[in-house]
C-alpha cells in the first residue's frame, strides 16, 4: 500500500495539470482522457486525484510552516543577514502589510487544497470502497484547510463546492460558517466508516494516509478552539483510548523528527518523503535547508563534522525567552531542553564554532537541535544546497492530541484526566509529574513540547495572550558573535497589535474581488 500511494503520487503530476486547468483552457482532446465529469469514474483515476490532493498538501507545507512559526514568539526569522528573506522578517517583527508574499501564498495555497478536495467530493462517481474513502479523505483535508483559514483570517470565504464562474467573486464569510463546514465535513468523514484505523501504534503503513483517529483529532481541536470543551474532550478521548498512537520512546526524544523514524508511533499525520536518488527532484524541499545552522559562518570538527548536514541557511533560531521558559520548567540540564536546542557553549563542545570575525544574524546564542539536518537524513548529502532530505513533513503528532485533551478536560471540569494527560508528556520529558494542573501549566507544557511546530501562534491568539507575548517583538534584532550578543537593527513600528488578531485578507485578493472586505484594522 505504501509503495502504491507513492507510485500514484508520481502519476498524479500529469493528472494535476489536467484537472486544474481543464476548465480554463479550450484545447482539443486526443485519446481517451475524457472530461471532468467522466474522469472520476474509475478507481485508478480516483487514486490519482487523491494523490494529487496529497501532493498539494505537501507543496503547501513549507509556506504553512514558515508563516505560522515566524508569527509566533519561539524563534527569530534570522538567515544570513538583514533582508535575506524580507517577507519572513516582516512577519516575525510585525511590520508586514496586506501585500506580504508569505501570507498571500498561504492563503491561496489553502484554497488550492480546497479546490483539489472539492474536485473529488463533487466529481467522484460510483460507490466502490476506493471512491468512498477518497471522498472522505477529501472532506478531512477540506476541513483542515478551512480550520487554518478561520483561525488565521477569520472572514475568508467558505468554499464548499466547485464554483461556477458566477460564484468566483465570493464575499467574506462569517467564522460560524467555517466552523459549521469543519464540523460537518469531519463528522461526515468519521461516521462514514470509510477511513481506516491503524492496527496498533506501530502500524507504519496505514497511517501514511488520513485515518479515523486523525479526523477525530482534527474535530476535537476544532471543538476546543470554539470553546466547546465537553465535545472536544469526548472526541479527543476517542483518539487516546483507541491505543493506536503513543508517545515516541524508541530512541532519544529528538530522533522522532528524523528520517530514521518516519511514520513512528507518535505521528498522527505526516506528508511522505522518499529515500530514492532516482526521484531526488520529487524530494527537494527547503524546510530543513532553511532551518539548519548557518553553515557559511560556522566551522565544524569532530563528531559534528561527521553527523551534521552542512550547507544550510540559518533561519528560525530559538529566542532566549524560549530557552528561559525551558530552564524555568526543567532546569539548564533538562532532558527535553537539551534534545531541543543547544547553547553556544554546548555547540562548541559538540564541535561547531563561529568563525573568527563572523556573526550569526538573528541569534542570541541558542541553536535549534531537534530538527537539525543530519547526514543520515539526506537522499544525497549535497553540502552546497542541503535540500534533499527525506524526513517526512509533520502536520500533527500525538503529543499535541494529549495536550489538547488536557486543556479540554480541565476546562470541562475533569481535572483527573487533564492531570493524567499532561503527566504523560512530562514523564516522557523526564520531568517530575504534577500533583495538580492549571491552564498555565498546560500552556507552558505545550510551548516547550511543541515549540516551532506550527501551533503556538493560533494558541496565543485564542488564549488572549498574543499582545503580551509578542507586543514588543521586532523592536531590536540580535546578532551573535564569539564575544556575545549585539543588538543591531531597530524598527520604529513593530510588535503584535489588536489588528493582528486576524491576518489581512491579501491585497491581491481584494484587488481581484470587489465583494471582499478588509479585516478590521487593515
Amino acid at each position: 500500500m505504501k509503495k502504491n500511494i507513492l507510485y500514484i503520487a508520481l502519476l498524479a503530476v500529469a493528472t494535476m495539470a489536467f484537472t486544474s486547468c481543464e476548465d480554463q483552457l479550450d484545447i482539443e482532446k486526443h485519446g481517451n482522457m475524457g472530461s471532468q465529469d467522466t474522469y472520476y469514474t474509475t478507481d485508478d483515476n480516483v487514486n490519482a486525484a487523491t494523490a494529487s490532493l496529497y501532493l498539494q498538501m505537501r507543496s503547501l507545507h513549507y509556506t504553512w510552516f514558515m508563516t505560522k512559526n515566524c508569527l509566533a514568539d519561539d524563534v527569530w526569522s534570522a538567515g544570513g543577514s538583514r533582508g535575506d528573506n524580507g517577507d519572513m522578517e516582516r512577519l516575525n517583527e510585525y511590520t508586514f502589510d496586506m501585500d506580504n508574499g508569505m501570507i498571500q501564498s498561504l492563503y491561496s495555497g489553502l484554497y488550492s487544497v480546497i479546490y483539489k478536495a472539492n474536485l473529488i467530493i463533487d466529481k467522484v462517481q460510483g460507490d466502490t470502497p476506493v471512491m468512498r474513502r477518497a471522498i472522505n479523505e477529501a472532506k478531512v483535508f477540506r476541513a483542515w484547510a478551512h480550520f487554518e483559514l478561520v483561525t488565521l483570517w477569520g472572514t475568508s470565504p467558505v468554499v464548499d463546492h466547485l464554483l461556477d464562474p458566477s460564484e468566483y467573486r465570493k464575499g467574506n464569510s462569517a467564522p460560524e460558517e467555517h466552523w459549521a463546514l469543519i464540523e460537518g465535513d469531519l463528522t461526515s468523514a468519521i461516521e462514514s466508516g470509510t477511513l481506516p484505523s491503524k492496527s496498533d501504534a506501530d502500524d507504519q503503513e496505514t497511517g501514511i494516509r488520513a485515518t479515523q483517529e486523525l479526523a477525530e483529532a482534527f474535530l476535537g481541536k476544532a471543538y476546543l478552539f470554539q470553546g466547546k470543551y465537553s465535545e472536544a474532550a469526548t472526541m479527543l478521548d476517542k483518539v487516546i483510548s483507541s491505543g493506536k498512537y503513543a508517545l515516541f520512546t524508541a530512541d532519544d526524544y529528538d530522533m522522532q523528527f528524523h528520517a530514521k523514524y518516519n511514520n513512528n508511533c507518535e505521528s498522527m499525520f505526516e506528508l511522505q518523503k522518499r529515500n530514492d536518488q532516482e526521484q531526488m527532484g520529487n524530494q527537494l524541499d527547503m524546510l530543513l535547508l532553511m532551518q539548519g545552522w548557518r553553515s557559511d559562518v560556522l566551522s565544524y570538527s569532530g563528531l559534528a563534522n561527521n553527523l551534521i548536514a552542512q550547507g544550510t541557511y540559518g533561519f528560525m533560531n530559538p529566542r532566549k525567552t524560549l530557552y528561559d521558559a525551558f530552564v524555568a520548567q526543567e532546569g539548564a540540564n533538562g532532558y527535553r531542553l537539551n534534545k531541543t536546542m543547544m547553547t553556544y557553549e554546548q555547540l562548541e563542545a559538540f564541535g561547531v564554532s563561529v568563525q573568527p570575525g563572523a556573526s550569526v544574524y538573528g541569534c542570541e546564542g541558542y541553536f535549534m537541535w531537534k530538527n537539525q539536518s543530519l547526514k543520515e537524513d539526506c537522499v544525497m548529502d549535497f553540502s552546497a544546497f542541503q535540500g534533499l532530505q527525506y524526513c517526512n513533513l509533520k502536520i500533527m503528532r500525538y503529543a499535541e492530541v494529549l495536550l489538547l485533551a488536557a486543556e479540554a478536560q480541565l476546562q470541562a471540569g475533569n481535572t483527573t484526566k487533564a492531570l493524567d494527560y499532561i503527566n504523560q508528556i512530562r514523564t516522557r520529558a523526564k520531568e517530575t509529574p504534577l500533583t495538580n494542573v492549571t491552564l498555565n501549566d498546560i500552556k507552558t507544557e505545550k510551548r516547550l513540547e511543541l515549540c516551532n511546530e506550527s501551533v503556538r501562534f493560533q494558541d496565543l491568539v485564542r488564549w488572549g495572550d498574543a499582545i503580551t507575548a509578542m507586543g514588543q517583538q521586532g523592536k531590536e534584532i540580535p546578532s551573535f558573535t564569539t564575544t556575545g550578543v549585539k543588538w543591531g537593527f531597530q524598527n520604529t513600528n513593530y510588535g503584535f497589535k489588536e489588528k493582528h488578531m486576524l491576518l489581512p485578507i491579501p491585497l491581491k485578493e481584494l484587488n481581484l474581488n470587489s465583494n471582499m472586505q478588509k479585516n478590521a484594522g487593515w
